[in-house]
C-alpha cells in the first residue's frame, strides 16, 4: 500500500493508518533526512527480526538503530553522559546517528549488542510518525543494490514496485536524499566519526 504524505497538514486518519501498523507489527517505507528507510515498532521483535531478514543484517554483529523523537526519550533507551547530550542536543535532529550504550529498556534483541544507533531525521512526515507513536521505531535504510538504478533509492514508486510487497505502507514523501546518515560511535571516553555522510557534525 502506497500513502502520500506531506510536511504539514497531513490527514490525521492517514497518519493513524501509519501508527495502527506499526503497533499491530506491521513494517513501513518513509523518507528521512537521507535516504528512504524501513522500519518497524522497535519494541515488535519479530517486527525487527523481519527487516533484519530483508536487510540481511546479522543481529550478533550489526548495530541496529533507532528512531527516537526527541532527547528525552532517548534518554530511556541510551546512556549519555553530559558531553554527549550537548553534542547529540547541537546536531538533532539532523542527519546523524550517534552510537551509544543502550539501556536494559532496549529489546533483547537490541541488548545482544549493547550499543544502539540513535537517529533524530530533520523530516517532517518521521519526526510526527515518531511523535504520536511515542515509542521507538527501528530503522535502517532500504536495501540497496549497487547494480541498480540510483532512482530506486530515491524515488518512492520505484520503491514500491520493488520492496512493496515486503512491507504494510510505503509512504510517499517526494524524492529521498542519495547520501546516508554520519554515523558517530560516542561509545568511548572520545567522539569518532566512523561514516562521513550528509550530515557535518558541530562540536561546539
Amino acid at each position: 500500500m502506497m500513502l502520500k504524505l506531506y510536511d504539514k497538514n497531513n490527514n490525521p486518519e492517514d497518519i493513524q493508518k501509519v501508527i495502527d501498523t506499526l503497533n499491530e507489527g506491521g513494517l513501513i517505507i518513509y523518507p528521512t533526512d537521507t535516504r528512504y528507510a524501513i522500519g518497524c515498532h522497535a519494541m515488535k521483535e519479530r517486527a525487527v527480526e523481519e527487516i533484519c531478514k530483508i536487510k540481511g543484517i546479522d543481529v550478533l554483529k550489526n548495530n541496529l538503530s533507532i528512531i527516537c523523537y526527541d532527547l528525552s526519550s532517548v534518554s530511556e533507551f541510551a546512556k549519555m553522559n553530559n558531553s554527549v547530550f550537548k553534542l547529540m542536543k547541537r546536531n538533532l535532529p539532523g542527519p546523524f546517528t550517534f552510537i551509544l550504550n543502550g539501556t536494559n529498556k532496549l529489546p533483547k534483541i537490541f541488548r545482544n549488542r549493547k550499543e544502539v544507533g540513535i537517529r533524530m531525521p530533520n523530516e517532517p512526515i518521521i519526526q510526527e510518525i515518531a511523535r504520536v507513536l511515542n515509542q521507538p521505531i527501528m530503522t535502517t535504510t532500504v536495501p540497496y543494490d549497487p547494480t541498480d538504478e540510483i532512482e530506486y533509492i530515491t524515488n518512492p514508486e520505484l520503491i514500491n514496485e520493488k520492496l512493496g510487497d515486503l512491507v504494510n505502507i510505503v509512504i510517499d514523501g517526494g524524492i529521498g536524499n542519495v547520501l546516508e546518515s554520519t554515523v558517530v560511535n560516542c561509545t568511548g571516553d572520545s567522539f569518532e566519526i566512523v561514516r562521513q555522510g550528509a550530515g557535518e557534525l558541530i562540536l561546539y
